[in-house]
């Protein structure tokens, strides 16, 4: 019987030998596993800053090409205090819409003898003011994407 404890023990031996290989084989698979995934993980956050980065360059050469500033403050004000002449416009560089502006503000006062003028002045406050809010209620970004580099004239 010591000879079956001993053959058993020596099989218990040999079976906590190939655990133990096993558990130190699974180790090392797992930390290179670990190892690539931080490689990947490395890679990709590179990625992703260098196109931020870019993407940030880009929006700073588009807002230097726009003469260097947002004029969204000074067109929203501007639109809400001489908006029936048109002058916010012309600042947005959209002079076909702010000569139309100023015209029909000034055939309005000429016509303002006959009533309709001062319906035709009155539209064209109305215009201004609800511009400059518009304006004045967009984000900076919103502002600058819609009304200077996407050109949209009106409203």
């Amino acid at each position: 019987m010591t000879e079956d404890n001993n053959d058993l023990g020596d099989k218990g031996d040999g079976a906590f030998d190939k655990a133990k290989e096993s558990a130190k084989g699974f180790a090392k698979e797992s930390k290179e596993s670990a190892k690539g995934f931080a490689e990947d993980s490395k890679e990709s956050a590179k990625k992703f800053g260098d196109e931020a980065k870019k993407t940030a360059s880009e929006f700073k050469e588009g807002l230097a090409g726009a003469g260097g500033e947002n004029k969204k403050i000074l067109v929203g004000i501007l639109a809400i205090v001489f908006g029936q002449l048109g002058v916010h416009k012309f600042i947005l560089g959209y002079q076909k819409e702010g000569i139309i502006m100023l015209v029909t503000t000034v055939i309005g006062y000429a016509t303002m003898c006959f009533i309709i003028g001062s319906f035709i002045v009155m539209a064209t406050m109305i215009v201004g003011l609800i511009e400059g809010i518009i304006y004045l209620t967009k984000s900076d970004e919103e502002f600058y994407n819609t009304y200077q580099v996407g050109k949209k004239p009106w409203f």
